[in-house]
């Protein structure tokens, strides 16, 4: 039993020491959005509307089944991540959020901002992070490295 639970601590503080990288500053972003979030692991999909809207210096995270009920609501403020609401923080949410970061900035900001950054014809790579793969400029997919898991990003009517 006490093996179990010193286990369960190590993974819970491993993955708080593994949180996805974020840049120095926010890339410049059209916002609002409001995108449509499909999150694909294995035979298993889930559909999210996700909203990304500016709120004074930080950026608001909110993501939404498609019955409306909050999944994930974080802010983006100096570089950290702060829960917004009454929701638990959600480190999965958190990865994604910075995914997409990384994946709606410019080509230019994300020279600057991710030097480790590789480009390669529609796909753009944080090597040990992301892979994106792009269809569009908005329509896109993320695939978690070292995970069974992707999403699949497009955005909804009257968004951007």
């Amino acid at each position: 039993m006490m093996r179990r639970l010193l286990m369960g601590c190590l993974l819970l503080l491993s993955a708080c020491a593994s949180q996805a990288p974020l840049p120095e500053k926010i890339p410049a972003l059209a916002l609002p959005m409001q995108l449509h979030v499909q999150r694909l692991e294995g035979e298993r999909s889930q559909d999210w509307l996700l909203v990304i809207q500016r709120e004074g210096a930080a950026i608001r995270w909110s993501m939404m089944d498609p019955l409306g009920i909050p999944q994930a609501r974080q802010k983006l403020i100096d570089g950290q991540w702060q829960a917004d609401g009454l929701l638990p923080p959600d480190p999965q949410a958190r990865a994604l959020f910075a995914a997409l970061l990384f994946a709606l900035a410019s080509a230019d900001d994300v020279r600057a901002l991710y030097p480790s950054a590789q480009a390669m014809d529609l796909t753009r790579t944080l090597p040990g992070h992301w892979q994106i793969v792009y269809q569009s400029s908005e329509v896109f997919s993320v695939n978690m490295a070292g995970q069974p898991l992707s999403y699949r990003i497009t955005p909804l009517g009257g968004g951007r």
